[in-house]
This record gives structure tokens, C-alpha cells and sequence, in this order.
């Protein structure tokens, strides 16, 4: 495997034999967290609105999710997923959220200039120009930090909800869903709204990664 030029040191000093094992895929670009659901009103008349997502430049992992840290204070701000928001939505494997800059090219190819990067609310924004599958991600990612290494587990498929299905398509608030939101729902289902991935027990209660940090697909199980 050929390292960035740039890479941190701690890769390329404590996680060097692990490396062995790892394949790039990107560098981070945007990290954000949903202070609130994006999910508005009730079915069969809801809709997305993206307006809770909150950009940030450094974010805090742990078992239960993220949280984001505000650029000028510090302070640690909720993602509506992590288990101790209090009106949580964690489900168990939804805590972190991962996308790639190539599937938002993808929705933008096929629905607009709407679907900028971020808008799907993932916390972990990767820029590539590969399309990820989820068996690219069934090994877990590593992500390079200054701190060190972070290691996150398989990854799963982030279903997409009827209400994004509707964003995609310019529909509004209160239009109903139709045959081509089910299309729209096919075409999001293969991992092109993103992934879960969950935070490895093994490694320290609390980790930090941020804007530039590297991530890397492990190529085999963990033994």
C-alpha cells in the first residue's frame, strides 16, 4: 500500500503493521452531526429538511455515536442519533454515518444540483471518486488521525427513508410518495445514501477525528 505523502506520522510509525492490511480510500472532507431530525411531519405527508445538520471540523466517537465539537468553544454538541441525546433516535448500529463524495456525484447525476455534499446528514463525509459497495467496508475502515488510528467496524447499508426519497426529487412537503419514489428508493438502497459503521470496542473509550484525517478499508478480517 502506498502512503500519502502527507500521511500522519502515527501511520507510518505505531500503526505501520497494520497497514499492511489497509487500502486507501479517501480523505475526510466534511464532518457534521443532526442536532435535531430531519424527518418533518407525519406520514403520509412528511418531508426531509436539512436545515439541522451542523457542519463542524472535529468530531468525538465513542460507542454510543458522535459528537461534534464546536469550532470556537469546544464544547460538545449531541448528534440526534448518539444513545444519550434525549430524544435519541439510536437504534444500535445507527450511531456513525459514512458517505462518499462519488455517491453524491451519483445522486447529482440522476436528481440535481440539490444533493450537494452533506445534505444526506452523514457524520463522515470521505472524498473519492470510487463508488464504495458494502462489501468494500465488510473488513471495517481505519481512520489515520493525529491522535492515532481509529477503527470502526463492518459497515452496513443506511436504508433510505421515503422522506429523502422526496428531497431527491424536488417534491413537496406535502406531496405523496408514488412509483418513482419507489424507484428513487431503489437507487439509494445499495449504499449510495451511505453507510453505518459501528466504533470498535478494542481500541479507547473516546476518539477524536477530523477534517483531513485519512481513511482506509481494511482488507481482511481482524484476526
Amino acid at each position: 500500500m502506498t502512503l500519502p505523502s502527507n500521511a500522519p506520522r502515527s501511520l507510518t510509525r505505531s500503526a505501520a503493521p497494520k497497514a499492511l492490511n489497509l487500502e486507501l480510500v479517501g480523505s475526510i472532507v466534511r464532518l457534521q452531526i443532526q442536532v435535531s431530525s430531519l424527518k418533518q411531519g407525519e406520514r403520509p405527508r412528511s418531508w426531509y429538511d436539512p436545515g439541522p445538520i451542523q457542519s463542524l471540523k472535529a468530531l468525538r466517537i465513542d460507542s454510543g455515536g458522535v459528537h461534534g465539537i464546536a469550532d470556537l468553544t469546544g464544547d460538545e454538541i449531541s448528534d440526534v442519533h448518539h444513545r444519550d441525546h434525549p430524544t435519541t433516535k439510536f437504534r444500535g448500529e445507527n450511531g456513525i454515518s459514512l458517505g462518499f463524495t462519488s455517491h453524491y456525484q451519483r445522486m447529482r447525476n440522476r436528481f440535481g444540483a440539490h444533493l450537494s455534499d452533506g445534505v444526506a446528514g452523514e457524520n463522515i463525509l470521505v472524498n473519492t471518486d470510487r463508488i464504495i459497495a458494502d462489501e468494500d467496508l465488510l473488513n471495517g475502515v481505519v481512520i489515520i488521525t493525529r491522535h492515532g488510528p481509529v477503527s470502526l467496524g463492518s459497515a452496513e447499508i443506511a436504508k433510505p427513508c421515503v422522506e429523502f426519497s422526496k428531497f431527491c426529487g424536488g417534491y413537496e412537503p406535502d406531496q405523496l410518495a408514488d412509483s418513482t419514489i419507489t424507484e428513487t428508493l431503489q437507487f439509494l438502497f445499495d449504499g449510495t445514501r451511505g453507510f453505518y459503521v459501528r466504533y470498535d470496542q478494542e481500541v479507547p473509550r473516546q476518539s477524536q477525528v477530523s477534517v483531513g484525517d485519512f481513511v482506509y478499508r481494511r482488507l481482511n478480517a481482524v484476526s
